[in-house]
C-alpha cells in the first residue's frame, strides 16, 4: 500500500512535558514528516508546540470524549486512507481507511493502577478493562495491523492471543537527546562527586527501595532521584534512606536540560524495576555514553543488551557490586563507548522506516 499521506493521531501529545506515549508520538511524527506527508490529528492547538513547525493538522475531539465513537466519520470526510494511532483506543466504527493501532506493553495487566490525572469514571473503567483480556482483543482486532514498542511486548501479546492481526515492532527512541543538545562522547569517567541517577516514577513495582538500601554499601556515592514525587511517598523514602545510611537526593522533577546535565555528570543511570513497559531512560542514558546498571528483567535485557550491567532486583548487595564494577576508568570508558554504539539502533528515523514498511504490507 502507498504511504504518501499518513494521518497521525497526535492527540496524546502533552504540551507541558512529555510522558512516554507523548514522547513516542512526537518523535515518531517528526521522523515520519521527513519521509512522507503526515497530517496530525490533534484536539488542542497547544499540542502543535511539540510538533514540527508548519505541519499539517486537523482538530478532532479529545480522545477521552464519547465523541471518539464517531471520529471515523471525520476522518472519512477529509479523505484519510491510512491512519496511525499510538494507542489502541481510537474509535474505528464506520471507517473507510486502513488503521494501525498501538499497544505499548502489557504492564497494566500486572499493575492495574490508572494514571492519577484521569477522572474517577475513567479510572474505574481503566481497572475494569485490565481485569481480563477480551476487551483488549476487541480493540486490537478492529485494526488492520497492530504496532508495539518491543519484542518483549510482541511476545506477550502473541502469548495471550490479544489479536489476530499482524503485530510489528516500532521501537521507542531517545527523544531529542541526540538532536537538540550537546552530546559529546565522554573522555573519562566522571570525577568528583560520584552520582547515580534514577529517572522514573515511584510506584511500587519501580522498586526504588533496592537502590536506597544499596546506598549504605556505597558511602562515597550519591543517588539522585530526579522525578516528581508525592510528599507522602517522599517522606516514606526519606525515612528509609535515613535508616539505611546512604546519601539520597530528591529533585522532585527536573527540566529536560537539567536531566541532560545530571546524566552527563553521572557514573551510571540506575533502576531496580521488577517490571517495566519499555525503559526509555536506558536509551537516553546510553545515547549520551552513560552506562546503565539495571534490574535483571526481560525488557531491560532486550533494551540494554550486552552493554548494560544487570543485578538481582531483590538484592541491594548485587546492585552495589555492579556499580563498583564500573570504578575502573578503562572499564567505564569501554562501557560508555559500547553504550553509545548500542543506543544507535534505537532512533526515530529507523522507527519511521519500520512503520512505513508496516503500512506498505497492509
Amino acid at each position: 500500500m502507498k504511504t504518501d499521506h499518513i494521518y497521525f493521531d497526535a492527540r496524546f501529545i502533552r504540551y507541558d512535558h512529555h510522558d512516554g506515549i507523548s514522547r513516542f508520538s512526537a518523535g515518531l511524527f517528526e521522523a515520519l514528516s521527513r519521509r512522507t506527508k503526515v497530517t496530525a490529528i490533534i484536539h488542542d492547538p497547544r499540542q502543535l508546540i511539540k510538533l514540527p513547525r508548519g505541519c499539517e493538522y486537523i482538530i478532532a475531539n479529545d480522545p477521552t470524549s464519547l465523541k471518539e465513537l464517531f471520529i471515523a466519520r471525520e476522518l472519512n470526510a477529509v479523505g484519510a486512507k491510512i491512519v496511525f494511532s499510538p494507542m489502541q483506543t481510537m474509535g474505528s466504527w464506520f471507517r473507510k481507511y486502513k488503521l494501525i493501532l498501538t499497544l505499548h506493553d502489557m504492564i497494566y495487566y500486572r499493575h492495574p493502577a490508572p494514571p492519577a490525572e484521569f477522572n474517577w469514571l475513567i479510572r474505574s473503567a481503566w481497572r475494569a478493562f485490565h481485569l481480563v483480556y477480551w476487551p483488549q482483543r476487541l480493540f486490537l482486532n478492529r485494526a488492520d495491523a497492530v504496532a508495539t514498542v518491543s519484542r518483549t511486548s510482541r511476545r506477550l501479546m502473541i502469548q495471550h492471543r490479544l489479536t489476530k492481526r499482524p503485530v510489528s515492532v516500532i521501537y521507542n527512541a531517545a527523544g531529542t537527546f541526540t538532536h537538540d543538545n550537546d552530546n559529546r562522547a565522554p573522555k573519562s569517567r566522571p570525577r568528583g562527586t560520584q552520582r547515580l541517577v534514577y529517572m522514573g516514577s515511584f510506584m511500587d513495582y519501580k522498586n526504588v527501595e533496592v537502590l536506597i538500601d544499596g546506598m549504605k554499601l556505597l558511602p562515597e556515592y550519591e543517588l539522585h532521584l530526579l522525578s516528581r514525587i508525592k510528599p507522602e511517598r517522599r517522606a516514606e523514602l526519606e525515612k528509609r534512606a535515613a535508616e539505611a545510611g546512604g546519601t539520597v537526593v530528591f529533585h522532585n522533577g527536573v527540566s529536560e536540560a537539567e536531566y541532560h546535565n545530571q546524566l552527563d555528570q553521572a557514573v551510571a543511570l540506575v533502576t531496580g524495576s521488577r517490571d517495566e513497559g519499555f525503559g526509555i531512560p536506558l536509551i537516553e542514558s546510553m545515547s549520551r555514553g552513560v552506562p546503565v546498571v539495571v534490574s535483571d528483567i526481560e525488557i531491560f535485557k532486550e533494551i540494554g543488551g550486552e552493554v548494560a550491567l544487570f543485578f538481582d532486583q531483590e538484592n541491594p548487595e548485587s546492585f552495589a557490586n555492579q556499580v563498583r564494577a564500573l570504578e575502573s576508568n578503562p572499564v567505564w570508558l569501554a562501557r560508555s563507548t559500547a553504550s553509545r554504539k548500542h543506543a544507535e539502533q534505537f532512533n526515530w528515523d529507523r522507527s519511521a522506516g519500520d512503520l512505513i514498511e508496516m503500512i506498505s504490507n497492509l
